[in-house]
């Protein structure tokens, strides 16, 4: 695979170990490290073992490599086009992507190539420009570390500290997830902002996190890239994986409660490949989910 959209992170790394190799600086214990900074936590299961085990013939046992130079990764004519593609959504054009660099390039696909089911149909306004002026003002303070006074619908104007924003690809909404300066919680839907304007910059003990997270314990059965499937699925949340033997993993994934729904939903997709083991309140919610499930499969019968 020349690129991957997802995990383009492996050929950076992979990059980082090959021009240790060339100089001759490379070990095993290296290799481990370079993955650990710079990769994400489940791929310390796979690529240390491609490279030792030659899966990826890139290395020699004693940790040389064939290749003299060391690798540069200029974008490919894919890559462009890739990007010139995904640069036609109106959600990464809220990012402000170089979509100039690229106008002489042809997309890899058209805006209407896929096609989306289970996903709510009032979405967040993309296009708007109140909705993008917004947005870009939130990704400012964020970087800057700077407050928002912001008024939503039916409510004052009041002070917020920033945390972060979230997407839900359920809902295709963003949402802001913010702090009150006394601590107190909020997540603000970024569609329902009415007014908003940067505040000045915070003290550093005021823009830590005050969001309380849950963790949720699964077991997954690797069967028809089970695995692969899950690492994409759930790539927008803090997680970790360990394996226990050659086809089963355990995956602890860390989620706002205020999500929980919609990730009890993302579980349930996997269907028994996936197996909750703990806490004992997320197993008791799905099997409620699927009790209910059953009966309306009875109703319609």
């Amino acid at each position: 695979m020349i690129f991957h959209e997802l995990y383009s992170t492996y050929y950076n790394v992979v990059s980082e170990i090959l021009t240790e190799a060339v100089r001759g600086e490379l070990s095993g214990e290296r290799i481990r490290k370079i993955v650990e900074e710079k990769a994400y936590l489940e791929s310390g299961l796979s690529i240390p073992k491609a490279l030792e085990e030659r899966e990826w013939p890139l290395l020699r046992e004693n940790y040389t490599t064939p290749i003299e130079h060391v690798p540069t990764m200029p974008l490919t004519e894919v890559q462009k086009q890739w990007m010139k593609a995904i640069c036609q959504d109106p959600r990464i054009r809220l990012f402000d992507p170089p979509i100039q660099e690229l106008k002489d390039t042809e997309p890899l696909f058209e805006a209407g190539f896929f096609a989306c089911f289970d996903r709510c149909s009032d979405g967040d306004p993309y296009e708007d420009r109140l909705y993008r002026e917004h947005f870009r003002l939130v990704l400012l303070a964020l970087k800057e570390r700077r407050g928002l006074r912001l008024r939503c619908r039916g409510k004052r104007c009041r002070l917020y500290i920033p945390e972060r924003l979230e997407y839900s690809a359920k809902d295709d909404k963003f949402r802001l997830i913010a702090h009150s300066p006394k601590g107190t919680p909020y997540v603000i839907r970024m569609s329902g902002i009415c007014q908003l304007s940067l505040s000045e910059k915070l003290a550093e003990e005021e823009t830590g996190s005050r969001a309380e997270k849950e963790t949720v314990v699964l077991e997954l059965s690797d069967e028809r890239n089970t695995l692969e499937r899950a690492m994409i699925h759930f790539s927008d949340l803090e997680k970790e994986t360990v394996k226990l033997d050659d086809t089963h993993y355990r995956i602890a994934l860390r989620y706002r409660k205020d999500d929980e729904t919609e990730i009890l939903i993302r579980v349930l997709s996997f269907g028994p490949k996936l197996r909750v083991s703990s806490p004992e309140s997320f197993v008791r919610r799905l099997r409620g989910r699927l009790n209910m499930q059953k009966r309306f499969q009875g109703f319609g019968s």
